[in-house]
């Protein structure tokens, strides 16, 4: 028997594929089309302190090897979570991580205080991504000072483990993954979406409402591979990969390249069933090259 399983900060996932936040709503919506179960975990979309209508339509936008969107971390605040959701939810066979996010310090706070109380979820991911409004719209994940700080401050708050997403619009990724663990963070997801635009030629107008937008999908997958690999070197916590995983051997570039797991997003819209098909795919690849344990892969690039 081959084992998949893997570990982070001492959580037990039954393979390395995820779902990534925002693209698999709360995971009930793909009941009918596959079983969630199967899952090594499924991160929840973004959960804010209060209801969050999103930004103005339109808000996505395919491009060429991907696409752009500038949703606004919709939801309904965590009360409603609470409240509706996570009883639906919590009796799910995987890992439920819920994606945090805020405005400020103490909104991040508020949620992961009150996410913490929830026996069925054992961690949380920390969206720093988002504009910072004490500090003109600037992103916390933009600049080491701040990531660490509002790492810091829900680290005293949440107890259990601790996973922080970072941006890849920053200009040295290592840095701010190193001031992020030296904050408190267990774990490491990366990338989230990087900036770009889409111009509606004929109108001569932006086709998102927010004018920019975030860009996923295959077009990003070289950067994301780079600074996983770049992180992985530099910081000694696990890292979970995203960015452009449509398929099995994706995903392995992904441990090669030293991630522990890996989260499916973009490639959910396309094929609702693409992860189920991703740990098979990972499945026939570990018997097809003799591997005993998935954690021989993880970091096993070969550089020299």
């Amino acid at each position: 028997m081959t084992n998949l399983s893997v570990n982070i900060a001492g959580l037990e996932f039954k393979n390395p594929v995820t779902t990534a936040s925002g693209t698999f709503g709360y995971g009930e919506e793909f009941h009918d089309f596959m079983d969630v179960g199967r899952l090594g975990g499924i991160f929840v979309k973004a959960i804010t302190g209060s209801n969050r209508e999103g930004n103005a339509y339109p808000r996505m936008a395919e491009t060429p090897s991907g696409m752009l969107n500038s949703v606004g971390l919709q939801n309904k605040g965590v009360d409603h979570f609470v409240k509706e959701i996570y009883p639906r939810i919590n009796s799910f066979d995987t890992n439920i991580i819920v994606n945090v996010s805020g405005s400020t310090v103490e909104e991040y706070v508020q949620v992961a205080e009150k996410i913490n109380e929830l026996d069925k979820i054992p961690a949380i991911e920390l969206n720093i991504s988002c504009p910072n409004v004490k500090e003109g719209g600037m992103a916390f994940g933009t600049m080491p000072a701040m990531s660490m700080e509002v790492t810091r401050v829900v680290r005293e708050v949440y107890k259990k483990v601790l996973m922080v997403k970072l941006s890849p619009n920053v200009t040295s990724i290592t840095d701010i993954a190193k001031a992020v663990v030296d904050g408190g963070a267990d774990a490491l997801t990366l990338i989230n979406t990087l900036l770009g635009i889409a111009i509606d030629a004929e109108n001569r107008r932006p086709v998102l409402s927010t004018i920019s937008g975030g860009l996923s999908g295959p077009a990003i997958k070289p950067v994301a591979l780079r600074m996983v690999w770049q992180v992985c070197k530099a910081v000694h916590v696990p890292v979970i990969g995203l960015g452009g995983i449509m398929n099995a051997t994706d995903a392995i570039e992904f441990l090669l390249a030293g991630a522990t797991a890996i989260q499916v997003g973009t490639a959910n819209f396309i094929d609702p069933t693409i992860s189920e098909k991703i740990i098979v795919g990972i499945e026939d690849y570990i018997l097809k090259h003799d591997v005993k344990d998935i954690n021989e892969l993880i970091g096993a690039l070969k550089t020299d």
